[in-house]
């Protein structure tokens, strides 16, 4: 074998096992809406429940609140809607505020492929980054951006 094939043929090879690892790579993806929305209510949860006691307000258990969350992604200019895969996503939070009162915020989401997210309120409705206690203290505001990660396993 001259000395060009041989490296026609690792070349070849080298391609072979390139295009086999790509290919093992693919399909569906961990990121779902069922895990973002299981993981974002839990965290909105328990900093609902942080910020409540940093505001200097009686304590109420996670649990209470009621979280719960309907997340969609946000498609690629041109693609097809799936709810599925990291990137953009909106998420629809409905909770239970006080005297029992349901509330609803919704957040932008940037999801990575390893199941870490940011999530920044839309509007106005959790206020400022801070917030301002009934002693006059200024606290940061929990709820106005935050991040988590879930399990992509």
């Amino acid at each position: 074998m001259t000395v060009r094939r041989q490296v026609v043929a690792t070349i070849d090879r080298i391609l072979a096992a390139v295009a086999i690892a790509a290919a093992s790579g693919c399909g569906a993806s961990p990121i779902t809406s069922t895990r973002i929305e299981r993981a974002i209510g839990i965290t909105f949860a328990n900093l609902v429940h942080l910020q409540v006691s940093w505001m200097g307000l009686p304590a109420i258990a996670p649990v209470e609140f009621g979280a719960t969350a309907n997340c969609r992604k946000v498609p690629a200019c041109g693609a097809a809607p799936a709810n599925t895969g990291a990137g953009d996503w909106i998420c629809t939070i409905q909770w239970n505020g006080p005297g029992r009162r349901v509330l609803r915020d919704t957040y932008d989401l940037f999801v990575t492929t390893d199941g870490c997210y940011t999530a920044t309120v839309e509007g106005e409705s959790l206020a400022r980054p801070t917030l301002t206690t009934a002693d006059g203290r200024e606290v940061k505001n929990l709820l106005y951006v935050f991040e988590g990660c879930f399990d992509t396993t």
